[in-house]
This record gives C-alpha cells, sequence and structure tokens, in this order.
C-alpha cells in the first residue's frame, strides 16, 4: 500500500484567498442545498485555525461584461440580468427559474462577482504576484455558454482560464475532483489544445449531469485533451486515490502546463447527500497535497483553487476547505487537530447544530498503487483503465504501464 506523503515539505508558497463577505450574496434561498453559510463557516474556521495568518486576504472585484463574453452569449447574459431585476422573469430554455437554479434578485450581479474573484486569483498568479490563490466562492463548473446549469450562473473557471491563455499562458491544466462531472469546463475547452481537462467523478451512470465518460477525449483538434474518470457509486478513499494517482500526475508530467487550475468540490464525502461517493475528510486533503505538489512540479508552482460542489455544509464543507486553504498557504494542518471551541459554539448559536469535534474523519488514506497492475474484476479497475486506454497514447504515454 502506498501513504501519501504528509505534506509539501519546507517549500515557502506565497498565497492569497479572494474573498470579501459580498461572495456569499450568491444565494438560491435557506431551502437551496448550496447554501452560501458554507462558505462563512469555512473562512470562520480557517481564521479560528490560524490559516489566514498564512494567506494574503483580497476583496473580490467585479467582473466586467466584456469578461463574461469570453465564455457567454450575450443572449445569456442578457437573460441573468432581466431575471436579476425581476426574479419572477423566468427563463426556463436557458436554465433559469428551475428547481436547480431558482431565479434571485441580484443574481447577476452575484454571478459576476464570483467571476470577478476568479479572474484576480488568476491574475495574481499569473503575475508572479503570488505562487497560489484560492477563490472558495468559485468553481461553478456546470455553467454553458448559452444556459445557467447545476447552481452555476456563470462559469467562472472557464472565464479565469480564457483571461490566462488571453495574457500569455500557453497551456492550461484543469482538474476537477467535484462528485459532479465538471461538463461546463469541459465543453468549452473540448476542442482547444492548449487546455486539458480532467474530472474524476461520480460516473454519469447514476448522477447529474450524466455526462463525462472515458471516450469523451476531446474534439477533432485535441484528441485526449478531455480526460474523464467515471468512478463507481461507493468509491472510498484507497480507491479514489488510486484512480488519481493512476492518471492526473502522469497526464500534467506530459503535458506540462504553465498553470495548474483546481477546482475542489467536496460532495464527493460520504455525508454528502446529493452524490454516492464514500470519501473521508482525510481522503479529501490527501488530494489536495498531491494537486499542491503536482503545481510545484509540472507547472512551476503556479496553482489557482476553487471551491465548488460540497453540501454537508456544515460536517464537511468547512474541514474541507480549511485543509485546502491551509495547503494552498503551504502550511498544512495537523489533522488530528481539534476545531476550537469557539467556533462549534458560533456554529450552535447560529445553525442550531452541532459542528465536528475533529479536523479528521480519523481514516488512513493509503492506497494500492497502480505500477501493481489492474484487477479487470472490479468497476473501479475497469474504469480506470478505460481512461487510460482512450486518453494516454494521445500524450505519448503507454497505457499498460
Amino acid at each position: 500500500m502506498t501513504e501519501p506523503p504528509a505534506g509539501p515539505g519546507a517549500r515557502s508558497c506565497r498565497a492569497s484567498l479572494v474573498y470579501d463577505e459580498s461572495l456569499t450574496r450568491y444565494d438560491f434561498g435557506s431551502d437551496h442545498p448550496m447554501n452560501p453559510v458554507r462558505v462563512d463557516l469555512t473562512v470562520d474556521l480557517a481564521r479560528a485555525v490560524g490559516v489566514l495568518d498564512g494567506l494574503r486576504l483580497v476583496d473580490a472585484p467585479d467582473a466586467t461584461e466584456d469578461d463574461l463574453v469570453t465564455v457567454h452569449d450575450p443572449a445569456l447574459i442578457e437573460a441573468v440580468m432581466a431575471t436579476s431585476n425581476d426574479p419572477t422573469k423566468v427563463d426556463l430554455a436557458r436554465g433559469l427559474g428551475n428547481d436547480d437554479n431558482p431565479t434571485f434578485r441580484g443574481m447577476h450581479e452575484a454571478g459576476r462577482h464570483v467571476v470577478g474573484a476568479s479572474i484576480e486569483a488568476a491574475r495574481q498568479v499569473w503575475s508572479g504576484e503570488v505562487d497560489h490563490a484560492a477563490n472558495i466562492a468559485g468553481g461553478l463548473h456546470h455553467a454553458m455558454p448559452d444556459r445557467v446549469s447545476g447552481f452555476c450562473v456563470y462559469n467562472d473557471v472557464a472565464v479565469a482560464i480564457r483571461w490566462l491563455l488571453a495574457n500569455g499562458a500557453r497551456k492550461v491544466a484543469y482538474v476537477d475532483v467535484d462528485v459532479h462531472h465538471g461538463d461546463g469546463v469541459e465543453q468549452i475547452f473540448y476542442n482547444d489544445p492548449r487546455v486539458l481537462t480532467v474530472s474524476l467523478h461520480e460516473t454519469g451512470q447514476m448522477l447529474f449531469p450524466g455526462t463525462g465518460f472515458p471516450q469523451d477525449s476531446g474534439g477533432p483538434e485535441a484528441l485526449g485533451t478531455a480526460v474523464n474518470v467515471a468512478l463507481p457509486p461507493g468509491t472510498a478513499d484507497a480507491g479514489w486515490l488510486r484512480a488519481f494517482h493512476a492518471v492526473v500526475p502522469p497526464l500534467l508530467r506530459e503535458f506540462a502546463p504553465d498553470v495548474l487550475v483546481t477546482q475542489q468540490g467536496c460532495d464527493s464525502h460520504r455525508d454528502d447527500p446529493l452524490a454516492h461517493l464514500a470519501l473521508s475528510v482525510d481522503g479529501q486533503r490527501a488530494s489536495y497535497l498531491a494537486l499542491h505538489d503536482l503545481a510545484h512540479e509540472a507547472a512551476g508552482g503556479r496553482w489557482l483553487a476553487f471551491g465548488g460542489g460540497g453540501y454537508a455544509v456544515v460536517d464537511v464543507v468547512p474541514r474541507a476547505w480549511t485543509h485546502l486553504l491551509a495547503v494552498v498557504s503551504g502550511h498544512p494542518l495537523d489533522p488530528t487537530l481539534d476545531t476550537p471551541a469557539d467556533w462549534r459554539d458560533q456554529v450552535a448559536e447560529r445553525l442550531g447544530v452541532r459542528a465536528p469535534s475533529r479536523m479528521t474523519d480519523g481514516r488512513s488514506v493509503a492506497y494500492q498503487d497502480w505500477s501493481g497492475g489492474f484487477d479487470p474484476d472490479t468497476w473501479l479497475d475497469r474504469a480506470v483503465q478505460a481512461t487510460r486506454d482512450a486518453v494516454f497514447p494521445e500524450h505519448g504515454l503507454d497505457p499498460l504501464m
């Protein structure tokens, strides 16, 4: 069994968090799964355990319409603006006003603010002001050029990648560990050989958006640049990490991007109410450490990290993303750390529920390395091998090694 490294070693990372409280205005309502309280609680926990001390805190600017049209159709932007002014104006053809994406006053302004935060994070990394930057309110990876989708109004990830390419980046790698397929980002760059999109997600046979299979591997000008690992339901830490390490590191090393962009939706956790994987906070933390190391190894240390999904808003999201921010800062937390009593009291007073007492779920993160070969009798290994077979040859890699 392989045990992931405990942390990123002695590297000194200049890092920032793009955040201000107005980002929580991206709010579909108190009954919606994507409650912005999860972002509030994360920042409060990160502050309480000292993580914010290692991060430059930067206010989020607004994106302009010129920024938005690098990805989105003007007709969509106009529809969102109209809905934003009058939430009774639904537009179901563009995904506005359905159960996933209920309309709310100020939707356009809230959406463009998230995009602006992601552009600012990209700017800081590309300019060299910092090595790593995070926007945990971002990661809205389902939004399409012509419609909102899956809780995502504007695709801040895709706009940030477009910004990087417009400002001199030759190649960008995007790794998405959300439990749902990163379909919007993939579709936007499906035929662009400059962008490698990698998504590890619960198979679309079982889960929204029903896409993201190994054979979906890029357009005719970009074969092999869309990478999909469609995982069976019930996959836990050992299987997930086995799949990740069998696919992501060799591809990133070969692609050699100028910047690594990642989406850390933590709805892969076993307690998430909307999906069926079984990771722990410890397994998610191990993926953050691996992505940090790969940013330094394959992308010159340039790393742009986003939030994403995550609907266990008290038990999972604050701990997972506090670990993410700690890794971004270059100072990962000891997973056995207790959560501060003051933070737990705040959660109880604010939400009337008991918060977790420790930053760990107490799980091992050991996994079986792929070098020992794969077992065709297991769904997980068949899924991983299908991905390797579909894309590795396009990068000059042997799918059987």
